[in-house]
């Protein structure tokens, strides 16, 4: 299954993978989703938003325990952070299958569409329309940067963006949702450990930063006479650093867009996009604050204009503390073993769907911490590892 994946979406130069939500890589994705719920048996489906679904039983049953992460990816992403828990996912009900554990509750496995958001700029597309966190009138307001909207993307690639919205009879079905996922981080490396059970989510949120300045001659334009927003914006970008040690917190410009965007030209705008994310909600505002309170200042030292805009935010998220335990129990029955407990300053469809039913997730060693990027790995008797306590945990939770 690896091995059919690797190469989708993979970019020749920069060896990261450019899979983004209803492109064709992402359809590649989606396909392979579909023959491996079909090889297996598994009754397959697509939700009203795009979400795939390979059910093991009857999904009216209720009760269902649910496993799966995304196929999607960041630009120039790496090759584990999503479709390891997809995998995983399909290789821990064929484990299941080869110790002939008989089901209880139905199962299913799970490819959330949109999850990193690389394309129309929100993440957790569809888990957020299934929860009723996105409604349908700000969906159809998402464009990309060419300016495509939502609709339009998922009617060019087969989909009918017309049902699109809550789905509450669907979440209704669902007693559990687990989710795998490569560590985003080093913490299971340093403690040397191969799995971990999260704890919560941090909160954090994406704000846009418009710093409007007034074009001109780079050549000829006095510096005293210059109102460039760039200094303002280079300014704030070193004081979401100072903010962000001072309270323990990370704090994250990304993303830029600058117009005219010529070399021998003055900017007019510099618009600048910060991701920041702390432990608790208000270590997480003294930092945008501080962020924000320093921009005001530089801009107004220039004569520069500024708009800041949040545009997305999620609230700490704890994850079910009764799962959370009984996942920790199962992994510890007949073992000394001690399942490290682990927060997390990613978001995940997992931490979307813990306002609606009961969530949890699990960990695999990332030896270099390092994610978003081609050199994110994982070693392979890690992911094996990943697998085996994740049947152990649908064992547990949805077999006799």
């Amino acid at each position: 299954m690896w091995r059919e994946l690797l190469p989708v979406g993979r970019h020749p130069d920069s060896h990261g993978y450019r899979r983004f939500a209803w492109t064709g890589a992402d359809t590649e994705c989606r396909a392979w989703f579909q023959e491996q719920a079909e090889t297996r048996g598994l009754t397959y489906e697509i939700d009203r938003n795009g979400n795939q679904w390979a059910w093991l039983g009857d999904p009216a049953q209720g009760d269902a325990v649910v496993t799966g992460s995304h196929l999607d990816s960041v630009p120039d992403g790496g090759a584990f952070d999503g479709p390891l828990g997809v995998v995983s996912s399909f290789a821990a009900l064929d484990e299941l299958r080869a110790r002939q554990a008989e089901f209880a509750k139905p199962l299913a496995i799970v490819n959330f569409g949109d999850e990193e958001g690389a394309r129309f700029g929100l993440a957790c597309v569809g888990s957020r329309l299934t929860a009723g966190q996105l409604t349908v009138e700000q969906a159809h307001r998402l464009t990309d940067g060419e300016g495509i909207t939502l609709p339009q993307a998922m009617e060019a690639a087969g989909h009918d963006p017309d049902g699109i919205g809550a789905d509450p009879q669907r979440l209704a079905r669902i007693g559990a949702f687990v989710e795998l996922h490569v560590e985003q981080g080093r913490s299971l490396d340093l403690s040397g450990d191969r799995v971990g059970i999260a704890s919560a989510i941090w909160p954090h949120g994406r704000w846009r930063f418009d710093f409007r300045g007034e074009a001109n001659h780079a050549g000829t334009t006095r510096l005293t006479d210059r109102r460039d927003p760039m200094l303002s914006y280079a300014e704030t970008v070193l004081a979401a650093r100072r903010e962000a040690e001072l309270a323990g917190a990370v704090a994250t410009f990304g993303k830029i867009a600058v117009e005219p965007n010529g070399v021998n030209a003055i900017p007019s705008l510099v618009r600048g996009w910060l991701d920041s994310r702390a432990a608790d909600q208000e270590s997480l505002d003294q930092v945008v604050g501080g962020i924000e309170k320093a921009a005001r200042e530089y801009a107004q030292a220039h004569g520069i204009a500024l708009d800041v805009v949040r545009e997305s935010f999620t609230p700490v998220v704890e994850f079910d503390h009764a799962l959370r335990d009984e996942l920790a129990r199962i992994l510890g029955t007949g073992t000394d073993l001690k399942v490290p407990v682990l927060g997390t300053g990613a978001g995940h469809d997992a931490g979307i769907l813990s306002g609606s039913i009961p969530t949890a997730m699990l960990f695999v060693r990332n030896p270099t911490g390092v994610s978003h990027s081609p050199a994110e790995s994982a070693a392979e008797d890690d992911c094996a590892a990943g697998v085996l306590a994740l049947a152990d945990v649908l064992e547990g939770l949805a077999c006799r």
